[in-house]
């Protein structure tokens, strides 16, 4: 007689009838408030499509004085999807300005959810010929701008106890040095980005806020699509200097910031998500 322990096997699971791609909920930002700063256009405003496909109720933020008309497209769309997108005007310089619209928010929704600090501006100069002005105005966008912005969100999160996200936008050029893209104040910002995002994960885990980058590699943004107009040749040559032999694309950063934000990442704190088609990795 064989004394092997007794194996219960169970039946094959059948498949259900209906949709089969259906998401795992723990994807879904349905009820969710999300804001969004540098939402006007670009990745910023992408990302806040993407939450907005995800369910969320989003807040674009911009210094722009009125939305865009692709903002307003999304607008629309918005309510398509049974949600909404509302647009605040907020230069986050602004400080002040920045607390009492953030907190405007959250009075009327009773809680922020999630936040994508996207809003950042670019210059390319030689280290050499980098005027002081210019890099304190880079880096009080980049760096202080996106720092008083996710703490003017996690003062609102703890003040609902909401088990929130957050998510500030860094860049590969946080990790490494462009090659042929003289930039050195705005890759110091991005590196700043990607560790303050540690610290604040460090300080803020106690409440239940998780904080974590997003670290796009050369995306085909209308700011980038004006440097090559200036610049042919780097369409190419960027292209190249990644494993995929590509440059990506605004949309394909749409996953990412909505797993940063949902409870599909809710174990992942401190960490930074860099998508650049294998550029640092080469």
């Amino acid at each position: 007689m064989s004394t092997d322990p007794e194996i219960h096997t169970s039946p094959p699971p059948q498949p259900s009838p209906g949709n089969q791609n259906t998401l795992p909920s723990d994807f879904s930002l349905t009820d969710k408030v999300a804001l969004v700063s540098g939402a006007g256009r670009g990745l910023g405003l992408t990302i806040a499509e993407a939450l907005l496909q995800a369910g969320a109720r989003v807040y674009a933020l911009d210094r722009i004085k009125a939305p865009t008309p692709e903002l307003i497209h999304v607008q629309q769309r918005a309510k398509d999807l049974g949600t909404e997108l509302q647009y605040r005007c907020v230069d986050v310089r602004d400080t002040d300005l920045l607390n009492t619209t953030i907190e405007d928010i959250a009075n009327h929704e009773c809680r922020i959810d999630g936040l994508v600090a996207a809003a950042a501006i670019q210059q390319e100069t030689s280290a050499l010929d980098y005027p002081a002005e210019d890099s304190d105005a880079l880096l009080e966008v980049n760096v202080t701008g996106v720092f008083m912005t996710a703490q003017a969100v996690a003062r609102q999160m703890i003040r609902f106890g909401t088990k929130s996200s957050i998510v500030l936008v860094a860049s590969m050029s946080g990790t490494i040095a462009n090659r042929g893209l003289i930039c050195p104040v705005y890759n110091a910002s991005k590196a700043a980005v990607i560790q303050l995002a540690r610290n604040l994960a460090a300080e803020w885990g106690q409440y239940n806020i998780r904080v974590n980058t997003l670290s796009p590699g050369y995306a085909l943004t209308s700011m980038l699509e004006l440097l090559f107009i200036e610049y042919p040749e780097r369409r190419e040559q960027f292209a190249k200097e990644n494993m995929l032999g590509r440059l990506s694309h605004p949309r394909e950063y749409r996953g990412a910031a909505v797993f940063l934000l949902s409870n599909a990442s809710s174990f992942m704190t401190g960490s930074d998500l860099r998508i650049d088609g294998g550029h640092a990795a080469w």
